[in-house]
């Protein structure tokens, strides 16, 4: 009888990561990592409609698209590519320190994503900023500063900004999120939470949408950035 109220009391008396809906470790990291990939192939689906969109109407417009694109900046576009890139990696190592359970390596690679992705949220702000001078965003005033439209038609112009900043919007939304969501992990792991260091599995799933969200970088930076002439 002792066994068994000292099992209740660890909850399944045996490992302390274990939750109470779940009879054992190999269920509990079966579940997260289905859940997981459940809620990115949502993901994927809702962007994949977006670049539907944007290839529908880029097909349509293809002159006015390439002169309205002219207005980015690529070179900044280019180092928000390479930090999300090592972005990934560190996120990437992260999740083998977790393995190792070397708690200092893990918040060093967390702390380096973090700066990595706070970096490309700040390259966005002055970018966006830059627009938004030009008033290039979409609305009543969209078109005041015509020099800035390289020639394109100030419709077909707003209609590719209005995807510019819905679809990279949308991204740096997703961006800020996974930057909340690493800053909890941290916290877990600097309070030597047996959640995550006894199991590493719940920052392999942070990586996973850490991923995805370079990944979907990886297909904005080329549609939006490099566009060729027709």
């Amino acid at each position: 009888m002792a066994a068994i109220a000292s099992d209740h009391g660890h909850g399944h008396g045996h490992d302390e990561a274990l939750h109470h809906q779940f009879e054992d470790m190999e269920q509990q990291n079966d579940s997260y990592i289905v859940g997981m990939w459940t809620f990115l192939v949502t993901e994927v689906m809702f962007f994949g409609a977006l670049f539907l969109i944007y290839t529908l109407y880029r097909s349509m417009y293809q002159l006015d698209f390439y002169l309205a694109h002219k207005v980015l900046d690529t070179r900044m576009g280019m180092i928000n590519t390479f930090v999300l890139l090592f972005s990934s990696f560190t996120v990437a190592m992260s999740v083998r320190f977790a393995q190792l359970q070397n708690r200092m390596g893990v918040l060093a690679m967390l702390g380096i994503t973090q700066i990595c992705a706070g970096t490309f949220m700040v390259i966005k702000y002055f970018e966006y900023q830059e627009k938004f001078g030009h008033h290039l965003y979409p609305g009543p005033g969209f078109g005041s500063s015509p020099s800035y439209l390289n020639g394109a038609s100030p419709n077909f112009a707003q209609l590719y900004f209005g995807l510019y900043f819905g679809m990279t919007g949308l991204h740096g939304l997703h961006v800020l999120i996974g930057m909340i969501v690493i800053g909890y992990l941290m916290a877990k792991w600097w309070r030597n939470s047996p959640m995550v260091t006894k199991d590493y599995i719940p920052t392999e799933l942070v990586g996973l949408y850490w991923h995805f969200v370079d990944l979907v970088w990886i297909f904005l930076f080329p549609l939006m950035y490099l566009m060729p002439k027709p």
